[in-house]
């Protein structure tokens, strides 16, 4: 049987129109959308503060661990070393860590990453963001043992905010190679 005819069969003509969304309509609809996004932001702002200091937190133990472990396969000359100021970060003293850092073999003894030696790792940190270390310097040596020879503390949090904000995390190491993360009322770290 043909869609438009009876059972009588004569042909009759059924007002078929497609209905959509008018103009008027879509744009209630998308204000109304912007309206909950704009209110729903501001929350979302310390769950991406704590996942930037989760990140980087985890990127900082992770690359310790790292140089531990090629500076026992290499028997030392391992440095782990901040980043200076690139892509518009910018880290000017020794203990602003937060543009990220880098390991590399040290292959002339001087216990710092110089541009002729090879790179190993390479961790960019997340923006809006401070890391600070505990203790002043620009890198950290690693023997063959994959020691540091000395403790190691570092700060990372929210950028403009308090050591007492609530994302605020610590990495500590000791010098017996003992790495752990710290919540933020056990920031800064005093020792491994």
């Amino acid at each position: 049987m043909h869609p438009f005819s009876t059972s009588s069969g004569t042909l009759e003509y059924h007002d078929q129109r497609v209905r959509g969304f008018t103009a008027i309509e879509l744009m209630v609809v998308v204000s109304i959308l912007a309206i909950l996004a704009a209110l729903a932001a501001p929350s979302f702002k310390p769950l991406i503060e704590r996942w930037r200091v989760r990140s980087a937190t985890e990127g900082l133990q992770s690359a310790i661990y790292f140089a531990r472990s090629e500076a026992i396969k290499r028997g030392g000359n391992v440095v782990l070393q901040k980043l200076g100021s690139i892509n518009g970060c910018t880290a000017p003293t020794t203990q602003e860590w937060h543009c990220g850092w880098y390991i590399c073999e040290d292959t002339n003894g001087n216990k710092a990453c110089t541009s002729s030696e090879p790179v190993l790792q390479r961790f960019d940190a997340p923006a809006k963001m401070e890391v600070v270390r505990t203790s002043n310097g620009a890198s950290i040596s690693f023997d063959r043992w994959g020691m540091p020879g000395q403790w190691l503390g570092f700060t990372l949090k929210p950028e403009n905010s308090g050591a007492n904000d609530p994302a605020t995390l610590g990495v500590c190491m000791s010098s017996g190679g003992r790495v752990r993360v710290i919540p933020s009322e056990q920031t800064p770290c005093t020792d491994g």
